[in-house]
């Protein structure tokens, strides 16, 4: 392979939005960036700045040169050495999808550098997303924008990406603490009574026409039976402040498996107020006023002399 570089931009997500557990993602406007160069087989170079730049391995153990790989071998292709530099501003651990996000910059950082030998499109970088994350709902909306409803059928995951409607307006309060993904998912229940399971498919289906046509109707659609309240337990700092919005009327969830706190505000005005009241915490919050992102992930050729986008 000649030296190729590509740049990639990933934003952030928040899945689940209370009721939707493992179905629906929200992608937001904060980003992580990273630029990909190829070296001679066998060399790996590996920078990483910002957020979990002290954290995270230089090694192929990185969760974006794993997702590298997988794509490569997927498609039957020898990979490269490689020169990653990544610039990291979503919050690690903090339920706002960092390894989603990290995914899917992997595998369309590897579409971009197999741009012109193997097209890899929408339907298989999912699914590839799919296999390495676990489940879709992450992926889906870091990968496509917006707000995605994401399902898994005979053929593999499957998705429908929606607009959200002007009016909603993203708040979400990370905390200095982290929470791990898996240990959050083990804190819900295999098996649930037919009544909360009711109650969540009608707040689900609710919150698709709050956020797509009615906002003034996301309060009762974000209510929730099927995983919030049992993870409670792991997250008492969440739920008193999910507590504490939901009691002044702001549509507060856990964002993802947590422990930062996602509002689905309806309008500015009403996001200023939200970020008010959470002032008041026995814990420390800090808000950031966001923006749905439409886009998704990104992946551009950035091979000096080249202006090509993918």
């Amino acid at each position: 392979m000649t030296e190729r570089a590509v740049a990639v931009r990933v934003p952030a997500t928040s899945a689940n939005l209370g009721p939707g557990f493992d179905t629906l993602g929200l992608a937001l406007s904060v980003y992580d960036e990273l630029t990909v160069t190829t070296l001679p087989e066998g060399r790996l170079e590996i920078t990483v700045t910002g957020q979990g730049a002290d954290e995270v391995p230089t090694d192929a153990s990185h969760l974006v040169v794993r997702s590298i790989a997988y794509a490569f071998e997927a498609v039957g292709r020898e990979m490269p050495g490689i020169h990653l530099s990544a610039h990291n501003t979503i919050p690690h651990g903090r339920g706002m999808g960092s390894s989603g996000a990290a995914v899917v910059a992997g595998l369309l950082a590897a579409k971009g550098l197999l741009a012109g030998d193997v097209d890899l499109g929408d339907e298989l970088l999912l699914r590839l997303a799919t296999e390495i994350e676990g489940h879709p709902d992450n992926v889906a909306p870091a990968l496509f924008g917006g707000l995605t409803i994401a399902w898994m059928d005979d053929t593999g995951p499957q998705h429908k990406k929606l607009l959200v409607h002007r009016g909603v307006s993203p708040l979400v309060f990370v905390p200095e603490f982290t929470m791990s993904t898996s240990v959050a998912r083990g804190l819900a229940p295999l098996q649930v009574t037919r009544e909360d399971a009711v109650f969540n498919v009608s707040r689900s289906a609710l919150l698709i026409a709050a956020l797509t046509q009615s906002p003034e109707l996301l309060m009762a659609a974000t209510e929730d039976k099927l995983h919030q309240s049992y993870r409670a337990q792991a997250m008492p700092a969440t739920d008193a402040l999910v507590k504490r919005l939901r009691a002044a009327g702001f549509a507060a969830v856990v964002s993802g498996a947590g422990p930062s706190v996602l509002v689905l505000a309806d309008g500015p005005g009403q996001r200023l107020a939200a970020v008010e009241v959470a002032a008041g915490a026995d814990t420390p919050w800090e808000p950031l006023l966001l923006a749905v992102d439409v886009k998704g992930g990104t992946v551009r050729d950035y091979t000096e002399g080249s202006t090509t986008r993918s």
